[in-house]
């Protein structure tokens, strides 16, 4: 039986992540404290999606995953996917930047604990923050593409990223290929563009967006944050999985893998598409006065196709998942 560790596992991926790897058959021992601003969910009262106590090869710690390092030096882990952070949506990112910063301490810890331990690969979660900003403006987005960071003397080609958290991945990478150069440990680094799905914590756009056109169905009227204009790559939460599941012995060296699917969608067209799904077409409008961060933010596929990875799931079709997830939820609300 395969040994995973995965880190960060009741937060928004992690429940994703947990879940196939029990479909698999994996030993599965998952490590979250419950932290705020991390969207995670105690497994003790059960996950809306799954239910992983059904599973004898779960366990389960309830602590800080740095507690864990220092008491747990495993040397059999055959995966550590190390997912833990301090994260969530915009206002997060931009009102918290200091609590968001904690991410370099944590990754520091999963580091000094992988060159004890020694996990036969460390599957690492950087972002799509890590990129430069300058790449992500209204006069000149392109796609993103993973060759656009590099940590090579030579070319130098680093930016600015998003914030602390960008540049917290960004080091979290960097200490990925320090590892494996130094200390042989095998790992690959994952950049999730903007991961979606029913179960996420409404923190993030995609469902605070569909439960508002859900809510206010009808209405002359459908409001998202900032400008509305601005534009992100939405990759539903299975294809994520897919993609890290069927790319995760492709690469050893510490090298990064977008997650993405290349296609750009404005918050406003993201409105549009929810409230035609609940029936009505209401005229959508930005809220100038809360964040949307950068202009542009999508994902080159070329390199996830060279490995054999391409996202199916259509937007559409995750957006009807998910009102029919949250109309569900106030349906059991109202019958109580």
């Amino acid at each position: 039986m395969v040994k995973v560790l995965v880190t960060g596992a009741a937060g928004f991926v992690g429940r994703h992540l947990v879940r196939r790897l029990l479909e698999r058959g994996d030993e599965v021992h998952a490590v979250d404290n419950l932290a705020p601003l991390t969207g995670a969910v105690d497994p003790a009262h059960g996950w809306t999606l799954f239910e992983p106590r059904d599973h004898a090869n779960f366990h389960f710690s309830p602590i800080d995953c740095r507690q864990f390092f220092q008491e747990r030096k495993d040397r059999d882990f055959d995966y550590a996917f190390h997912l833990a952070a301090i994260v969530g949506g915009r206002a997060v990112i931009e009102a918290n930047p200091l609590a968001v910063a904690e991410d370099l301490g944590i990754d520091a810890a999963y580091w000094k604990w992988a060159v004890e331990a020694h996990p036969e690969k460390s599957v690492c979660f950087s972002s799509s923050a890590a990129y430069p900003i300058s790449l992500q403006r209204p006069e000149g987005y392109v796609l993103l593409k993973e060759e656009f960071i590099s940590f090579d003397d030579d070319s130098g080609a680093l930016g600015m990223p998003d914030l602390s958290y960008g540049w917290a991945k960004l080091t979290h990478e960097y200490l990925a290929q320090l590892a494996y150069q130094r200390h042989g440990l095998r790992s690959v680094a994952y950049r999730p563009f903007s991961g979606y799905g029913e179960d996420q914590d409404l923190t993030y756009p995609f469902p605070s967006i569909c439960l508002r056109a859900l809510q206010q169905q009808g209405a002359p009227e459908l409001v998202v944050w900032g400008s509305g204009d601005q534009l992100r790559d939405f990759i539903h939460i299975e294809d994520c999985i897919d993609g890290i599941l069927s790319t995760v012995d492709l690469i050893d060296d510490g090298d990064a893998l977008n997650l993405s699917t290349g296609i750009y969608t404005s918050m406003k067209s993201l409105a549009a598409q929810a409230a035609a799904a609940c029936g009505y077409e209401p005229r959508v409008v930005g809220m100038s006065d809360k964040p949307e961060g950068v202009f542009a933010r999508g994902g080159d596929t070329t390199k996830q196709a060279g490995l054999g990875f391409s996202s199916v799931i259509p937007l559409g079709e995750g957006i009807k998942q998910t009102l029919s997830y949250l109309d569900g939820i106030g349906q059991r609300r109202r019958d109580r």
